[in-house]
């Protein structure tokens, strides 16, 4: 006998997704036939206001693939006065959005509402006042299975989520997506850290940590919205190719105003078209390089030698030499900025001119005292004694005059490290000058050093171990009076001046007060791979905890002996004959030589950045861009290559390690040459 439909459980969460879903598309509609011809004083308003509208339009989107909720939670009692919603046996579904019938009821709960936080923290030692918590399975869109833990029960034994191992290791194609009916309580935790406090978060391969970033970055403008719409937010990523595997996962949770930048992006002064050996780019990239850059910038003011003499009618108003020095003097010490400096000296110059007209009887007004300001006698006075400093120009003579970069560099430069950075022929103006990256950071210090920064309410920083101290200080200049959340494993530091602690790197940010956590517990990695993948700890970063996989399925791993390219090839069609998406992994000089090898073999593949779909799911990475990106599958090519691709071994075993770690569910190491020795002990 079949089972009544208002009798079965999932029969009943159903008609909730139905009826929840006709509830958002009305909650859309309302906003799509608001009229606001009557509310708008003007078309600067009446653009500010659709500009809105629209916003929320996009917001409130159902995507058909995207499960509307993924939980139910069931109290034993009301949350309490500060959770208004829960009243004693009230029900909660936890989702992406808020969702409200008719009558303004909720539907959905959206997952960052405090009603919420017991779905990711509850357990049997804390049920958090939860008496069932239950996890909805989805295929497709359809809601197909649910499971119940009955934290309230002491009979019932604790085991581990089977929906929740399925949601992890479900198979991705295309961009990343969010994490949200998966977040652990430790992840959940940092998420939802406070706005004031900056947070620094050292997690290994598979450990979520760009996750937890994006989806505290979502969880803030939930909690702080008006403050950061007031302030912004921005997310910093190391390249393109990252920003673009990332860039879904905030629209997905109904943010669509946070930017998304690389630090290049961020210091874009000048048009960057050089580059810097490994010496060089170090030595720029020196916390040291920013007292050379202050000392060479003051350099421009001098001391005035004549007095000044404003003439104004019949009169003539003489400011000695010795009072312009204690003005000068006095906004050095001040410490503002360079610019503002300069903009106050001839208001300061005609504050002394008005001293002396109301010493004589005269009444001066805040007019005249502009006027005088104005005065050619005192503009070329403040041109002389403290003049206007182009940023870029600043650094070119720096970078091109050796007597310039040694008086100033004096005691904090040694000579060979001054020779390192001096350009070999130097460029006859800025625009001529072939900028290297790390040039572009010293003339965006500069910058700063001239006029301040703009800062922001909130900055996340992804895979910040690679990061210079000059440029943690751009980043840092960005969020002066705002907070950071910095995300990065110190073992996958894959330039020559990656951070060796977080402590110095936050010290460079300004964030030294920071609270640092650390992540362990792997959820994406396969036990097998990131087993293997932690051989190489010891040699890169022997401080750090090992990530301890808690996934059940142990994953797909093979180490193969290859007799050429073609075993490449057949391993990648051996991967792609499985669901989900597929990374070759080489490196850098091997990319062309593979790509060739695929191409003859018939096998469609795609560069990093590319979106990968259901007919083209192979993506062909060099090991420099590997970093940040996963893949269901992986291919790793020729170890001991990606090692011997990098300028010392240490910083190759990092890059290795980086490439090991990129699978999901499962990895060929394919090898003609001898595997790095440090794999082979384990």
């Amino acid at each position: 006998m079949s089972t009544p439909a208002h009798d079965d459980p999932l029969s009943r969460e159903r008609s909730h997704l139905t009826a929840s879903r006709s509830a958002l598309r009305a909650m859309r509609e309302d906003v799509e036939s608001l009229d606001i011809s009557d509310v708008t004083a003007n078309w600067v308003n009446a653009a500010v206001l659709e500009s809105q509208i629209e916003e929320r339009i996009k917001a409130l989107a159902d995507l058909s693939d995207t499960p509307l909720f993924f939980g139910r939670l069931d109290y034993l009692h009301s949350p309490g006065a500060e959770q208004a919603e829960g009243a004693e046996g009230e029900r909660f579904y936890i989702g992406r959005r808020h969702v409200h019938d008719a009558d303004g009821d909720p539907m959905v709960i959206d997952w960052r509402a405090p009603v919420s936080q017991p779905f990711y923290r509850a357990s049997k030692k804390d049920p958090m006042d939860i008496a069932l918590r239950r996890r909805f399975g989805y295929t497709g869109g359809e809601l197909t299975a649910y499971e119940d833990e009955h934290l309230s029960d002491p009979a019932e034994a604790a085991a581990t989520s089977k929906l929740l191992q399925q949601e992890i290791e479900r198979p991705r194609v295309g961009p990343m997506r969010d994490i949200v009916a998966t977040i652990q309580p430790e992840q959940d935790e940092i998420v939802r850290a406070g706005l004031g406090g900056s947070v620094c978060v050292q997690g290994g391969p598979g450990t979520g940590k760009t996750a937890v970033g994006l989806h505290r970055v979502a969880y803030l403008l939930y909690a702080h919205r008006e403050r950061l719409a007031r302030t912004g937010t921005l997310v910093i990523g190391p390249n393109r190719s990252f920003l673009h595997y990332i860039e879904q996962v905030l629209p997905a949770l109904g943010e669509l105003t946070v930017r998304q930048a690389t630090v290049d992006d961020l210091v874009g002064h000048v048009e960057v078209r050089g580059t810097d050996d490994a010496q060089a780019a170090v030595v720029k990239g020196d916390a040291r390089m920013a007292e050379v850059l202050r000392r060479a910038l003051y350099s421009h003011v001098t001391m005035p030698a004549e007095p000044v003499v404003v003439v104004r009618g019949s009169r003539r108003w003489r400011v000695a030499a010795y009072e312009l020095e204690e003005i000068v003097r006095e906004l050095l010490d001040r410490d503002i900025r360079y610019g503002a400096a300069r903009e106050a000296l001839p208001q300061r110059i005609a504050h002394a001119v008005l001293v002396q007209m109301e010493r004589a009887g005269e009444a001066p007004d805040d007019r005249v005292q502009n006027a005088v300001a104005r005065n050619a006698a005192v503009k070329a006075a403040v041109k002389a004694i403290w003049p206007a400093v182009d940023p870029a120009k600043l650094v070119l003579r720096l970078l091109s005059d050796a007597d310039f970069l040694a008086e100033h560099a004096q005691g904090v430069l040694t000579e060979e490290e001054q020779k390192a950075v001096l350009w070999v022929k130097p460029a006859r103006s800025v625009k001529s000058a072939k900028w290297s990256p790390a040039d572009a950071v010293l003339i965006d210090e500069a910058t700063d050093l001239i006029e301040r920064t703009h800062s922001l309410g909130h900055v996340v920083l992804d895979e910040a171990q690679d990061l210079s101290p000059m440029q943690y200080r751009a980043v840092g200049r960005r969020c002066t009076t705002g907070s950071a959340t910095v995300l990065g494993d110190l073992a996958q530091g894959t330039t020559p001046w990656a951070t060796r602690s977080w402590q110095e790197a936050l010290a460079h940010l300004g964030k030294g007060d920071a609270v640092i956590e650390e992540l362990t517990a792997g959820f994406r990695v396969p036990t097998d791979v990131i087993t293997y993948a932690s051989r190489l700890l010891p040699h890169i970063a022997p401080g750090l905890t090992p990530v301890a996989s808690i996934r059940e399925n142990p994953g797909f791993f093979e180490i193969r002996t290859a007799a050429g390219d073609g075993d490449v090839v057949e391993a990648c069609r051996e991967l792609l004959d499985r669901e989900g998406s597929v990374g070759l992994i080489a490196a850098d000089a091997r990319v062309p030589e593979l790509a060739r090898s695929l191409t003859e073999a018939g096998i469609r593949h795609l560069g990093p950045g590319e979106e990968t779909t259901q007919d083209t799911r192979l993506t062909l990475v060099p090991a420099s861009l590997a970093k940040g990106l996963e893949y269901d599958y992986v291919v790793l090519d020729e170890p001991q290559a990606v090692v011997d691709g990098e300028p010392d071994e240490r910083t190759g075993l990092r890059r290795l390690y980086v490439c090991l770690t990129r699978a999901v569910s499962g990895l060929i190491v394919t090898h003609t040459t001898t595997l790095p020795p440090q794999l082979t002990q384990p």
